[in-house]
Protein backbone atom coordinates (compact mmCIF):
# COMPACT_ATOMS: atom_id res chain seq x y z
CA UNK A 1 0.00 0.00 0.00
CA UNK A 2 2.58 2.54 0.72
CA UNK A 3 4.61 1.25 -2.68
CA UNK A 4 0.94 2.75 -4.10
CA UNK A 5 0.46 5.62 -2.11
CA UNK A 6 4.50 6.70 -3.06
CA UNK A 7 3.33 6.59 -6.78
CA UNK A 8 -0.07 8.42 -6.33
CA UNK A 9 1.19 11.57 -4.07
CA UNK A 10 4.61 11.62 -6.70
CA UNK A 11 2.16 11.63 -9.99
CA UNK A 12 -0.18 14.58 -7.76
CA UNK A 13 3.00 16.06 -7.17
CA UNK A 14 3.02 18.30 -10.43
CA UNK A 15 0.73 21.29 -10.91
CA UNK A 16 -0.02 20.33 -14.57
CA UNK A 17 -1.16 16.82 -13.32
CA UNK A 18 -3.36 17.84 -10.42
CA UNK A 19 -5.27 20.18 -12.99
CA UNK A 20 -5.35 16.91 -15.23
CA UNK A 21 -7.16 14.98 -12.18
CA UNK A 22 -9.29 17.96 -11.66
CA UNK A 23 -10.49 18.36 -15.42
CA UNK A 24 -11.42 14.30 -15.17
CA UNK A 25 -13.16 14.63 -12.49
CA UNK A 26 -15.44 16.77 -14.31
CA UNK A 27 -15.62 14.20 -17.47
CA UNK A 28 -14.01 11.82 -19.25
CA UNK A 29 -12.07 13.09 -21.99
CA UNK A 30 -9.17 12.56 -25.18
CA UNK A 31 -5.60 12.96 -24.87
CA UNK A 32 -5.95 16.13 -27.92
CA UNK A 33 -9.03 17.76 -25.02
CA UNK A 34 -6.80 17.24 -22.14
CA UNK A 35 -3.82 18.90 -23.94
CA UNK A 36 -6.13 22.07 -25.41
CA UNK A 37 -5.53 24.36 -22.51
CA UNK A 38 -1.82 23.93 -22.21
CA UNK A 39 0.81 25.27 -23.86
CA UNK A 40 2.65 22.46 -24.29
CA UNK A 41 2.26 19.30 -27.08
CA UNK A 42 0.28 16.50 -27.33
CA UNK A 43 3.01 14.14 -26.23
CA UNK A 44 3.99 15.92 -23.11
CA UNK A 45 0.07 15.30 -22.11
CA UNK A 46 0.76 11.75 -22.95
CA UNK A 47 3.56 11.67 -20.86
CA UNK A 48 1.53 13.33 -17.86
CA UNK A 49 -1.32 10.61 -18.52
CA UNK A 50 1.35 7.48 -18.20
CA UNK A 51 2.24 8.80 -14.99
CA UNK A 52 -1.01 8.89 -13.60
CA UNK A 53 -1.96 5.73 -15.50
CA UNK A 54 1.35 3.78 -13.85
CA UNK A 55 -0.30 5.64 -10.22
CA UNK A 56 -3.50 4.43 -11.00
CA UNK A 57 -5.21 7.57 -11.32
CA UNK A 58 -6.38 7.06 -14.37
CA UNK A 59 -7.74 4.21 -16.95
CA UNK A 60 -7.78 4.55 -21.26
CA UNK A 61 -10.74 3.13 -22.87
CA UNK A 62 -11.28 2.44 -26.71
CA UNK A 63 -14.46 3.87 -27.71
CA UNK A 64 -14.58 3.50 -31.98
CA UNK A 65 -11.13 5.66 -33.09
CA UNK A 66 -11.61 7.81 -29.50
CA UNK A 67 -9.36 6.66 -26.47
CA UNK A 68 -10.86 8.69 -23.53
CA UNK A 69 -9.02 8.92 -20.63
CA UNK A 70 -11.06 8.02 -16.89
CA UNK A 71 -9.93 8.91 -13.82
CA UNK A 72 -9.85 6.22 -11.18
CA UNK A 73 -11.50 7.27 -8.04
CA UNK A 74 -11.02 4.26 -6.00
CA UNK A 75 -7.37 5.68 -5.69
CA UNK A 76 -8.73 8.66 -3.94
CA UNK A 77 -10.42 6.41 -1.79
CA UNK A 78 -7.10 4.63 -0.60
CA UNK A 79 -5.65 7.97 -0.61
CA UNK A 80 -8.10 9.39 2.18
CA UNK A 81 -8.24 6.70 4.19
CA UNK A 82 -4.31 7.20 4.84
CA UNK A 83 -4.73 10.73 5.37
CA UNK A 84 -7.89 10.14 7.68
CA UNK A 85 -5.88 7.78 9.72
CA UNK A 86 -3.07 10.35 10.41
CA UNK A 87 -5.62 13.35 11.13
CA UNK A 88 -7.13 11.33 13.31
CA UNK A 89 -3.89 10.32 15.43
CA UNK A 90 -3.63 14.27 15.41
CA UNK A 91 -6.79 15.19 16.87
CA UNK A 92 -6.37 12.29 19.28
CA UNK A 93 -2.94 14.08 20.57
CA UNK A 94 -4.71 17.88 20.72
CA UNK A 95 -7.42 16.40 22.63
CA UNK A 96 -4.99 15.33 25.17
CA UNK A 97 -3.02 18.54 24.95
CA UNK A 98 -6.39 20.68 25.75
CA UNK A 99 -6.87 18.40 28.61
CA UNK A 100 -3.63 18.40 29.97
CA UNK A 101 -3.83 22.53 29.67
CA UNK A 102 -6.96 22.50 30.94
CA UNK A 103 -5.78 20.51 33.83
CA UNK A 104 -2.96 22.86 34.36
CA UNK A 105 -5.53 26.14 34.26
CA UNK A 106 -7.83 24.81 36.80
CA UNK A 107 -5.76 22.64 39.17
CA UNK A 108 -5.24 23.42 42.33
CA UNK A 109 -1.71 23.89 41.76
CA UNK A 110 -3.25 26.79 39.01
CA UNK A 111 -1.86 30.59 39.88
CA UNK A 112 -2.60 33.64 38.73
CA UNK A 113 -1.19 35.34 35.92
CA UNK A 114 1.70 37.38 37.09
CA UNK A 115 2.16 35.27 40.48
CA UNK A 116 5.50 34.22 39.41
CA UNK A 117 6.65 37.75 39.21
CA UNK A 118 8.42 38.82 42.18
CA UNK A 119 8.08 42.23 43.51
CA UNK A 120 10.60 44.57 45.01
CA UNK A 121 9.62 44.46 48.46
CA UNK A 122 9.42 40.39 48.14
CA UNK A 123 13.15 40.17 47.24
CA UNK A 124 14.12 42.39 50.28
CA UNK A 125 14.78 40.72 53.77
CA UNK A 126 13.19 42.55 56.25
Amino acid sequence: MADELSKVFAALADPTRRDIVARLAVSDATVSELAAPYDVSIQAVSKHLKVLEDAGLVSRTREAQKRPVHLETEVFDLMTKWIERYRKRAEERYQRLDALLAEMNDGPAASEPGDDIETPQEGKAS
